[in-house]
């Protein structure tokens, strides 16, 4: 499994948001660029990282400081918001981004991630972001009135990497991972389950590890390594197991 370190970008600053709610964001390093050095310094192997007004907005919006990001670290980074058109999209592989989360568009425009995934294959992560099981689109700011499985089961064997998976009301508020959601999820699909919302401890990491199946490619941690209730060094040594 894949322990994916988080940036979340907010007005060109590393934040985290409290369940999805951009009016509740705590900053977390006003320098993202260090903060992505220091993730690779630190051992990760993989970076993913949200443009959170890209997602809001629908266009990429701190496109500045990823291309700073994706430039000034060696290892491979994971990137969403605001990617709903072939040309954003194009960009960011050609700069060197290595995956391309598409999550509003997976909805909005499913020919083009269809498209984007047989273009791609083995680049493009399904963002899936769920409240109470139903999907969230536009930075989670609508209820798109459908299932979470239900879309997962549209992109199966269409060459996506993942189907990125949040329970939004977990993200954030440090109360652990949806573990059974996401176990479910992967148990439903032949396409790898990344999990995201709520990690807290190291615990919740330990017991996601021991829960998943080979469905289940890893797990994204956001604040928990921010606010130090998981050692950067644990977890990344559980990982390498």
């Amino acid at each position: 499994m894949i322990l994916f370190p988080a940036i979340d970008l907010k007005d060109g600053l590393c934040v985290r948001l409290l369940r999805g709610d951009m009016q509740q964001a705590t900053i977390f390093n006003p320098d993202p660029i260090r903060q992505a050095e220091e993730f690779e310094m630190a051992g990760f192997q993989w970076l993913h990282m949200v443009d959170l007004n890209g997602a809001v907005e629908g266009k990429p919006v701190n496109t500045e400081i990823v291309s700073k990001v994706v430039s000034s670290v060696d290892i491979p980074i994971q990137l969403g918001g605001g990617i709903r058109n072939k040309k954003t999209l194009e960009h960011w592989i050609n700069i060197g981004v290595n995956r391309i989360v598409l999550g509003t568009a997976a909805l909005s425009d499913p020919e083009f991630v269809f498209q984007a995934c047989a273009d791609f294959p083995g680049k493009i992560v399904i963002a899936i972001d769920a409240r109470d099981g139903m999907v969230a689109i536009d930075g989670w700011t609508k209820d798109s009135g459908v299932r979470a499985l239900d879309l997962a089961l549209r992109f199966e064997d269409k060459g996506a990497a993942a189907i990125l998976f949040t329970d939004i009301n977990r993200d954030g508020a440090m109360g652990g991972v949806n573990i059974e959601a996401t176990v479910d999820l992967a148990f439903s699909l032949t396409t790898p389950v990344i999990a995201s919302g709520g990690v807290s401890s190291l615990n919740d990491l330990k017991e996601l590890k021991e829960k998943a199946t080979a469905g289940i490619q890893g797990v994204i941690c956001g604040r928990a390594l921010y606010d130090g209730r998981i050692e950067t060094a644990e977890a990344i040594a559980l990982f390498r197991d």
